[in-house]
């Protein structure tokens, strides 16, 4: 195989002073971090769709980007020239995780056996890439969203074909994630939602959507899957309302239909920002609910209000993100999926290097900040002062489940009018967040 991305080498860690845009100033995947390395705080993941396959066409314009490698796009050769070139940037970016849907990897055929057919070849090649480089399959997914066929959903269609349509993409996915040794699976129901109720049963294609997930994990279990599956959440677009709006949303989804032992979350950035959230709130959610999977790593333009996809450029954001990860303990199976693509002007193969190297940069300065405010100490120390009230007395006996409506009242009563709770002091906070930042 002859070398695709000429004079770009191994990508390696220079330190903060250094201007070489082919280098990295804050990623060094081996230094220690509270106790770990960075490479396994974050372990990276490269968005085949995205990397691979997205030329920079937008509503208004054709690709901008040659995606084809060297080969004819729509063959096999194209599918495996997108291979070679997926391990070759991995490789020298050190990237040891990749994610997929079907479809990114073959071109879709008019006959679903052919398309399993070219899937089974495309996999056995990858699969051969794997053992000679050590990259591995983060997850895996079915692109159930694309094809026309998908209009109304895959588990919400109205279509009763199309719905066992979509659940042999899922079968045939979960093959493919099992064979690539994928430690988790998703659920982007990117139309899973409606556009109007005058024509929608809500409950009806609510009930359909577990119906076909509890397939999938009673599937994926008998065949050797033993990671987690992941929904994740994105409140609009391409549908008006989409049924994983946020976190929450989803929990409460997955709660309802039985699905929580097996499910967690996969928290995107961008789609927490379309939901009206933060990032960091996202994260929050799911985390407390012991919910907190994976994680597509990308940001928002929030003056264009769409899935604009870009690589994170933001420390405040990965800071703050890192210190929801690290409070949770980290991620088990999951890892950070740079769901991410250049700019529709940054056309070259060296733009592609230089957005990793600044998602990576970003996320990695973010880890080494998060780790200071927790080791500062003020924060937690303020929010554990907020809550003292509950550590003893009345208050702890609320906490304990000891106490009853009558008993507080009682108390309340007795001590007339509680005094105004201590200060907030969100903006002494806020500058101590600033000064670890930049101090």
């Amino acid at each position: 195989m002859s070398e695709l991305f000429k004079g770009i080498g191994s990508i390696k860690y220079e330190g903060a002073g250094s201007k070489n845009p082919l280098a990295f100033h804050h990623y060094n995947k081996d230094q220690v971090v509270l106790g770990k390395p960075m490479k396994e705080w974050m372990p990276f993941a490269m968005a085949w769709w995205h990397n691979l396959c997205a030329g920079g066409s937008d509503m208004f314009g054709r690709n901008t980007t040659d995606k084809g490698f060297g080969a004819e796009p729509g063959t096999m050769e194209h599918a495996r020239a997108k291979v070679d070139a997926g391990f070759e940037f991995m490789q020298k970016l050190g990237i040891e995780y990749f994610c997929f849907h079907d479809v990114d990897l073959v071109p879709e055929a008019d006959d679903l056996k052919e398309t399993n057919r070219r899937l089974d070849e495309i996999t056995d090649y990858i699969s051969v890439k794997m053992k000679e480089t050590g990259i591995k399959c983060l997850w895996g997914t079915a692109n159930m969203f694309s094809n026309p066929r998908f209009m109304n959903g895959a588990g919400s269609s109205n279509s009763a074909d199309v719905f066992c349509f979509a659940a042999a993409q899922v079968k045939k996915a979960l093959e493919l994630t099992v064979k690539l040794g994928g430690r988790g699976y998703v659920f982007w129901g990117g139309r899973e939602g409606y556009e109007t109720l005058l024509n929608t049963d809500v409950k009806f294609e609510q009930e359909n959507i577990a119906k076909l997930m509890k397939m999938a994990v009673e599937y994926g279990r008998s065949i050797g899957f033993t990671g987690e599956f992941w929904i994740e959440p994105k409140p609009k677009e391409p549908m008006k309302h989409q049924y994983d709006f946020d976190a929450a949303t989803s929990i409460g989804f997955l709660r309802q239909y039985g699905l929580d032992k097996d499910f967690k979350l996969n928290i995107e950035a961008n789609h927490a920002t379309l939901a009206g959230h933060s990032f960091q709130h996202d994260l929050r959610i799911a985390a407390i609910n012991d919910m907190l999977g994976s994680v597509d790593a990308n940001t928002g333009d929030l003056l264009l209000g769409w899935d604009t996809d870009e690589f994170p450029f933001n420390v405040y954001d990965t800071t703050m993100c890192m210190y929801e990860v690290i409070k949770a303990g980290g991620l088990k199976y999951g890892g950070f999926n740079f769901d991410s693509k250049t700019r529709r002007p940054s056309y070259t193969h060296q733009d592609m290097f230089e957005a990793f190297i600044l998602g990576m940069d970003t996320f990695a300065l973010g880890l080494l900040k998060a780790a200071a405010m927790i080791e500062d100490g003020r924060i937690d120390a303020f929010v554990k002062e907020r809550y003292s009230s509950y550590e003893s007395g009345i208050g702890e006996k609320i906490r304990k489940g000891e106490t009853s409506l009558a008993e507080l009242a009682a108390y309340a009563e007795e001590m007339g009018a509680p005094q105004l709770p201590g200060s907030g002091r969100q903006e002494y906070l806020e500058r101590v967040v600033n000064e670890v930042l930049f101090g």
